[in-house]
């Protein structure tokens, strides 16, 4: 790494590397720009990002991560680092619970907006009562699916 770069100039690298999904290299700069500003939640919020994405290290990734978040709690990009390191290891919901808090502080956000949009959501079950893998929940969640993609599809089952 080149010494002779600022903070701002090795995050600025890490983003772009980051965006070109060169986690790795990202994950040089960013660690760098904390290195030379380790107080800056921002760049520790990135560090931990990449320490998660490159590494595999998911406690030391959600501990950077999660102390960034809590000390600039305002700052949504922060949450978005946070739901991508539960994401990368397969923890959708609570991903999901921090894209909706990077959401309620910036409900604008176009890529949080983006991520939860390809994330999906889940409808409530048809029977709430039952659990949501019961057969009966499934069939008629299925009829209900194919009622909406093909309209005319239930006139013949009045009830």
């Amino acid at each position: 790494m080149d010494a002779s770069h600022s903070a701002e100039e090795h995050f600025r690298r890490g983003l772009a590397a980051l965006e070109e999904n060169h986690s790795d290299e990202a994950g040089l700069h960013f660690r760098e720009a904390h290195r030379l500003e380790p107080a800056s939640p921002r760049y520790r919020s990135y560090h931990g990002l990449c320490v998660g994405l490159s590494e595999r290290r998911f406690d030391k990734a959600l501990e950077l991560c999660r102390s960034a978040a809590k000390e600039e709690f305002f700052n949504p990009a922060l949450y978005h680092n946070l739901a991508r390191v539960h994401l990368a290891f397969g923890f959708k919901a609570e991903a999901i619970r921090f894209l909706r808090r990077g959401l309620m502080i910036d409900p604008g956000n176009a890529p949080i907006g983006s991520d939860l949009r390809r994330l999906g959501f889940r409808r409530t079950p048809v029977l709430g009562f039952l659990r949501r893998q019961h057969a009966l929940n499934r069939w008629l969640g299925w009829l209900m699916r194919k009622s909406r993609s093909e309209p005319g599809m239930l006139e013949s089952f009045r009830i």
